[in-house]
């Protein structure tokens, strides 16, 4: 089940008025875990016995972890919870490329060993739930989180099904207190979790799966098409994959408002960061602070040699690349990301800005030189975006030498227009909301999402509402239905 689902519409209308309608927390918890694992069990229900069985086993060993004082015992327990989660993981996600990746290895020397490969089906939101459940254990080994009281309170938490799927990661931390306290309807809560919940639909339908046939077709047949209709594609899909994920964000977060719950912000305005360095701290920011915390900082992070400092860095960006996905693609995406860090004091970016702070300057027009870090960090984000994307690596490069190659000739722009032959909107109603939407995201980038306008005018307000209720409705699409996030 998805959100841009009718179905996913029915089950949130049922939940929410059955959920306010029980009186007890511990009854309103019970119900929210038979909802979440109907939601997971939509597509396949033994994806919920996974998620049952990893569940009950951080479930003991966080137990344990908080009443042995033991330090070889209780490094063996968290040793045991990190082999499991990380074990299941591996055998789902990675066996086969680990597999293959061997076999190619040992053939280049000689040895020929046939892979042993799996037809295993992916688990959706594997890779978020196993990290959610990592920081549980490691939180309670450090001895910065207390247990969770009960097992229905951790159930509760793990398989909220609201970020479930696709994030954020929510940290035990933050997530399992409000699981324990009492909620009380709020009506304004609410109201603000519909707004945001509209500006994702919006994202997702009218942007994101309207720009996905043009990036498929360009990245599907590389070579029948010119250098500049690649590079055209590869901006769309960045904002595609920008609209898609933080869509889910938004809808999620949306969601969670209406049953009392605050998740974290996974998305800060990405595409206007002035570094590589600000990029990340404003893209998938429930990942990107679990990679600082849980392993960059362990390793030593900037308290090093500055050698150090720059090994720990890339091996960060490279787990990064791999926790996307189990090709080489997604390893040489986060390599680039590492090695744009480390270079960075090189071009002098501007790396001291924090999430928080606006991003592009408090003008209301950004100076040149404000413009020029932007579009020059858009660019270089575009370029890793190629490995992303590409089917293989000899896909990539050839793309990027096509984009280098052929925009100085004059043949490569005759039939440019053609890009657009795939796509479910005219191309001047395309580009139109695409432009909207970026001069929206400018405006409203001191805001947690562009869609807080509850000062505005009533009138105006609900016109806005309106006019993105029904471009959603008769310019999104309604036949793809899930995120691009979901294949990680």
């Amino acid at each position: 089940m998805t959100f841009t689902t009718l179905t996913f519409i029915l089950l949130l209308a049922i939940a929410f008025t059955t959920y306010w309608s029980i009186k007890q927390r511990s009854y309103q918890n019970i119900f929210l875990i038979i909802v979440s694992y109907i939601f997971y069990g939509w597509w396949d229900y033994r994806f919920c016995f996974l998620l049952f069985f990893s569940s009950l086993v951080d479930y003991v060993a966080g137990y344990y972890l908080a009443r042995l004082e033991d330090p070889k015992w209780r490094r063996l327990l968290l040793g045991l919870s990190l082999i499991f989660n990380l074990g299941i993981l591996g055998f789902f996600k990675y066996w086969n490329f680990f597999a293959d990746s061997l076999s190619r290895a040992l053939g280049s020397v000689g040895w020929q060993v046939d892979a042993f490969s799996l037809n295993v089906i992916l688990p959706l939101g594997i890779s978020f739930y196993t990290f959610q459940t990592l920081t549980y254990t490691i939180d309670i080994y450090r001895r910065q989180l207390q247990p969770a009281r009960n097992l229905i309170n951790y159930l509760c938490y793990l398989s909220f099904f609201p970020q479930l799927v696709a994030g954020p990661i929510e940290r035990a931390s933050h997530l399992l207190p409000q699981v324990e306290r009492d909620r009380q309807f709020n009506y304004a809560r609410s109201v603000d979790g519909c707004q945001q919940m509209l500006w994702g639909f919006f994202k997702k339908m009218a942007i994101a799966d309207n720009l996905a046939p043009i990036v498929e077709r360009a990245y599907a047949s590389p070579g029948g098409m010119s250098g500049p209709q690649l590079a055209f594609a590869t901006v769309l899909f960045a904002f595609q994959i920008y609209c898609d994920f933080s869509a889910y964000s938004d809808i999620a977060i949306g969601t969670a408002r209406l049953f009392g719950f605050d998740l974290m912000q996974n998305f800060a305005y990405p595409y206007f960061s002035q570094s590589i360095s600000e990029f990340w701290r404003r893209w998938h920011i429930s990942l990107s602070t679990w990679l600082k915390d849980y392993v960059y900082i362990p390793l030593g992070g900037s308290r090093v040699a500055p050698i150090r400092r720059s090994l720990n860095v890339m091996i960060t960006f490279l787990l990064s690349g791999l926790w996307h996905g189990a090709s080489l693609n997604f390893v040489i995406w986060g390599g680039i990301h590492g090695a744009l860090i480390i270079l960075e004091p090189l071009w002098g970016a501007k790396s001291a800005l924090k999430a928080t702070d606006i991003p592009g300057g408090e003008r209301r027009l950004p100076n040149f030189s404000t413009v020029f870090r932007i579009v020059l960090t858009f660019t270089l984000t575009c370029f890793a975006w190629i490995f992303f994307r590409a089917q293989s690596g000899q896909t990539a490069a050839l793309i990027i030498r096509k984009i280098l190659t052929e925009p100085f000739q004059l043949a490569a722009y005759q039939s440019f227009g053609t890009i657009f032959s795939t796509s479910p909107l005219e191309p001047q109603i395309l580009i139109t909301l695409l432009i909207g939407f970026i001069a929206a995201e400018w405006m409203q980038r001191h805001k947690t999402y562009p869609l807080q306008i509850e000062k505005w005018h009533a009138p105006l307000r609900w016109l806005v509402y309106t006019a993105l209720f029904w471009i959603t409705l008769f310019w999104g699409t309604w036949n793809t239905g899930e995120f691009v996030y979901f294949q990680f």
